[in-house]
């Protein structure tokens, strides 16, 4: 998967507009409507500072998706609607559980907008539920 279309789809899960990940990042909002459009795409450096940014691995936009795998011990933030999807719950549901500090396995924080981490080995070990290894990286 392109290093724009893997930007765009983290973007969508974490509802985030370009504004939003400019004064995020400090990226300058025309260079990232050059990443989203395929135009441009950043170093490996300032991949890893958007990915820092967005609290998923370093290594997220680096990562093949069928060879994606986590190792003993890493945590991956798994996206709020794959965690629905998984429950076969609504994103919606998801969100306000979390917010609502109901879940063990995630924590929301709100800023201007709401930033949700769920940690994927919790999620397993609370649910019992085996997330999909090419659905996270």
């Amino acid at each position: 998967m392109r290093f724009a279309d893997k930007l765009r789809n983290l973007m969508d899960d974490l509802n985030l507009t370009q504004s939003k990940l400019s004064s995020l990042t400090g990226i300058g909002k025309p260079s990232i409507s050059q990443y989203l459009s395929g135009q441009h795409e950043p170093s490996k450096a300032r991949k890893q500072e958007i990915a820092r940014a967005l609290g998923v691995q370093e290594n997220y936009f680096e990562t093949f998706m069928p060879s994606a795998t986590v190792q003993n011990g890493d945590v991956v933030n798994l996206p709020v609607t794959l965690a629905a999807k998984l429950m076969k719950k609504s994103k919606e549901w998801v969100e306000q559980g979390l917010q609502d500090g109901r879940f063990p396995w995630g924590y929301a924080v709100k800023l201007k907008r709401w930033s949700y981490f769920i940690s994927s080995v919790k999620f397993t070990e609370c649910t019992g539920i085996e997330i999909p290894l090419n659905k996270i990286a």
